[in-house]
């Protein structure tokens, strides 16, 4: 929860600061499954974009991609999220699944590590995604943009059906 109050104090900070965003921003799909409103997500923190505006997906596999070509900032110990900086200055948070930095890390594989740089469709984490429904936990994952005062507009460009790469939102400045 350490690293999740980090990100919500750097979203803070951003909200002070003045935004220095020169261009549109747009974020590909880093999952494959059904697209969500982020107002859909089983957890109130999420759903009403305390920790930023975004997007949800309910992924059909158990993989995650890098949604842009960036820096990984963060990454959970538990393997179950991380941020990523893109080169744009799109700050980025994919949490996999609800509740399950309960799980310790267990059925989680990171492919990254704090600092590496990334390129879009890189696979960042795996997870055994079955399991995790078996335990009973929710596998929405959001795709938060944690710098939202940056941007004028965070637009969704995908409804239903979403796979790797696929345009998932445009930040407007």
């Amino acid at each position: 929860m350490g690293l999740l109050n980090n990100l919500f104090l750097k979203k803070k900070e951003a909200e002070k600061a003045d935004p220095v965003v020169k261009e549109d921003v747009t974020i590909f799909s880093p999952l494959k499954g059904e697209v969500l409103p982020l107002s859909e997500v089983k957890d109130e923190a999420f759903a009403c974009g305390a920790l930023g505006n975004g997007i949800a997906v309910e992924p059909v596999d158990g993989k995650v991609v890098s949604p842009v070509n960036g820096t990984v900032v963060s990454i959970f110990p538990t393997n179950h999220a991380l941020g990523i900086t893109s080169e744009d200055g799109a700050e980025i948070l994919i949490h996999i699944g609800l509740d399950t930095v309960k799980l310790g890390g267990k059925y989680f594989t990171a492919y990254v590590e704090q600092g590496q740089s990334v390129k879009k469709g890189d696979t960042l984490i795996t997870f055994e995604l079955d399991r995790l429904r078996e335990e009973g936990y929710v596998t929405q994952v959001p795709v938060l943009i944690i710098n939202t005062p940056a941007y004028s507009c965070i637009e969704p460009l995908t409804e239903g059906s979403v796979d790797y790469g696929d345009v998932l939102l445009k930040l407007k400045y």
